[in-house]
């Protein structure tokens, strides 16, 4: 079965310190846009409320991922591969001041891949 979000080992890293700093409990919101970009944000529970229009992609490094329905159906035919570069995002990201942030990538399902997913 295909993820539908994974990680680089360079993003596995920055989460598994933010852990360390923050506790194991936290969140990613991929962003539509506006003022925090369209970017992954990392958040602690009870920052951020998920609603019933938005949609669990998976988990990266054990922690839950999320998008919004609307950006969702822009997304649904690509894995989101979340990585890191050395910088300020600008966002409201947990990783913010720490010289690191938070990117998407992504990439569009093959062919095969898109029939293992749910619903296809």
């Amino acid at each position: 079965m295909v993820d539908r979000v994974t990680a680089t080992p360079e993003a596995l890293v920055l989460i598994r310190q933010l852990q360390d700093q923050y506790g194991p409990e936290l969140m990613f919101y991929q962003s539509g846009g506006c003022c925090d970009n369209s970017s992954p944000n990392c958040y602690l529970p009870g920052e951020l409320t998920i609603g019933p229009y938005d949609v669990h992609l998976g988990a990266i490094g054990g922690v839950p991922f999320y998008i919004s329905a609307s950006q969702y159906e822009y997304w649904q035919h690509t894995q989101l591969i979340i990585d890191v570069f050395d910088g300020q995002g600008g966002t409201f990201s947990l990783e913010c001041g720490s010289g690191k942030s938070f990117i998407t990538r992504s990439r569009l399902f093959t062919d095969e891949e898109a029939a293992q997913l749910p619903g296809a």
